[in-house]
């Protein structure tokens, strides 16, 4: 689940958290020399940086290698150990980590004194042999749903046999070869939205390795195939931030998406621009999900796309457009930051489909329209075909995907969890990976404490108070769970005023 138009990049996460900001100098001449020409700089820490080469495929030496790519950041107090050394990923899948150095270093500041900080960029990211196989990324967020299946069925060809070598799993199999060559005899897993994903399937295979977790914007290997847990959340949140501000009636606005979600289906329209988008139920289905609830809370007082929409579809109910048309361009100017590629090919590869993965095209699209129709009164405000559609990830985006031959996907996989604490985090207005999603990725730990955090979005590391950071940091050091009054502090959002 996560691009990081929904899923929080690290890169966006500098706005909103102050602390370390990567630098041109700061590191002892003879470790820079050591070191390869792109490893950062973060002011007030040494930085060792390096290469491991991986088999592409396990066991299939005539597919290649791969180079992975890694920066540990040392921490500030050398006069003793380490206390921990935390690993972060940020989400996608498809973001690099190595790029983000500095807002990584914020994000942990508060850790930085006594913990190093270790980042990896995943396979087919960044420096980390990036993967090419012709998608390109502006169109597929912005493209019709017949140009993501297509973009997809492409990758897969053009990968053939080497499909196999991007998973979860060999990623995860990366880390812990990295931890090795460091002698790191435990990490601290941080994983953001696809990270919540990847970093319980390093704790299954390396769970000896794992000290403890973070697992913000969290949902489960299992999560629901239909996703109505995030279709619910859209009008949970439209609910919550009307009844908060006082600018909107929740249930108006809920109505209002549902009314027009059902015009776009028979009549989509046409949102001008360098690349004019055309907004179908899907469509709008993937920016109100997706887009609009993404780092919502990291500037409380500024309008969000979020706080537009109940006024947007009040508008649009009425027969003007021109809100809507706005709101659409505000939730797709940011570009995406993963390699699209690289996103296309994990999230086809693990993520479980609507159908057999060894059936044909014919017998999947088949198998497809079977699984909606098990919801005849449609997926929250969207009917079930609308809301398939809306997902990236989901939905008949993979339908083209070749199969993998005894590939065993993150669900289907029954290695206990190790019983180490767990600290699970979720904003209450997220609908990317919602409350519900993060309480059932919780369940799955014999010791996971659970937060949802009011007022933020996908992901709440992002709101700017340091409430949330304080309490990762404190979970960090002592292993248990950590107060969290301070969250009752957290200010709703602004919503525009909804005139009747």
């Amino acid at each position: 689940m996560r691009s990081v138009v929904r899923s929080v990049s690290l890169a966006l996460a500098a706005a909103a958290i102050a602390g370390a900001v990567l630098g041109c100098g700061g590191e002892p001449a003879a470790r820079v020399a050591a070191s390869p020409q792109w490893c950062p700089a973060v002011t007030g820490h040494a930085v060792d940086c390096g290469v491991l080469q991986r088999p592409l495929v396990t066991g299939q030496p005539d597919l290649g290698t791969i180079d992975v790519s890694y920066a540990l950041v040392r921490h500030s107090n050398g006069a003793v150990p380490a206390a921990g050394t935390i690993t972060p990923n940020p989400g996608g899948p498809g973001v690099p980590m190595i790029s983000h150095a500095a807002e990584a270093a914020a994000l942990s500041q508060a850790m930085l004194d006594d913990h190093d900080l270790l980042l990896i960029d995943p396979r087919g990211t960044g420096l980390s042999s990036p993967l090419e196989c012709g998608a390109d990324n502006r169109d597929y967020q912005v493209g019709t749903r017949e140009q993501q299946v297509r973009a997809a069925e492409r990758c897969g060809q053009e990968l053939g046999a080497k499909v196999a070598g991007y998973t979860s799993a060999a990623t995860v199999d990366d880390f812990d070869a990295v931890r090795e060559r460091l002698e790191i005899p435990k990490l601290v897993l941080y994983g953001i939205s696809y990270g919540t994903y990847l970093m319980p399937i390093y704790a299954q295979r390396h769970p000896e390795h794992v000290q403890s977790m973070i697992l913000t914007g969290a949902y489960p290997a299992d999560f629901d195939r239909l996703q109505r847990p995030n279709a619910e959340a859209v009008s949970l949140t439209l609910q919550r931030i009307c009844e908060r501000s006082r600018a909107c009636d929740g249930d108006t606005a809920v109505a209002d998406l549902r009314v027009t979600a059902e015009r776009l289906r028979a009549q989509p329209i046409t949102v001008p621009g360098e690349q004019p988008i055309l907004l179908t139920e899907g469509m709008l289905g993937n920016l109100v999900f997706e887009a609009a609830t993404s780092n919502v809370g990291a500037q409380p007082d500024s309008m969000t796309p979020l706080g537009t929409l109940p006024a947007a579809l009040r508008a649009s109910v009425r027969g003007d457009d021109g809100p809507l048309r706005e709101f659409v361009t505000a939730t797709t100017s940011e570009p995406g930051y993963e390699n699209i590629d690289a996103y296309i090919a994990v999230t086809c590869n693990d993520y479980a489909p609507l159908w057999s993965a060894t059936a044909d095209r014919p017998q999947r699209e088949q198998q497809y329209r079977d699984a909606l129709a098990t919801a005849p009164g449609g997926l929250g405000a969207f009917s079930a075909a609308g809301f398939g559609a809306a997902q990236r990830d989901g939905g008949d985006s993979c339908i083209g995907w070749p199969a993998l031959a005894n590939h065993q996907r993150p669900d289907q996989m029954t290695e206990p969890m190790p019983d180490v604490p767990v600290l699970v985090l979720s904003g209450d207005l997220d609908a990317i990976t919602p409350d519900a999603n993060g309480k059932r990725a919780a369940a799955r730990f014999p010791h996971a404490t659970f937060l949802s955090v009011p007022n933020t979005g996908h992901v709440p590391d992002m709101e700017p108070s340091g409430c949330v950071t304080g309490i990762v940091a404190e979970f960090v050091r002592t292993g248990a769970a950590p107060s969290s009054t301070c969250v009752a502090n957290i200010p709703p959002i602004a919503v525009t005023p909804v005139t009747n």
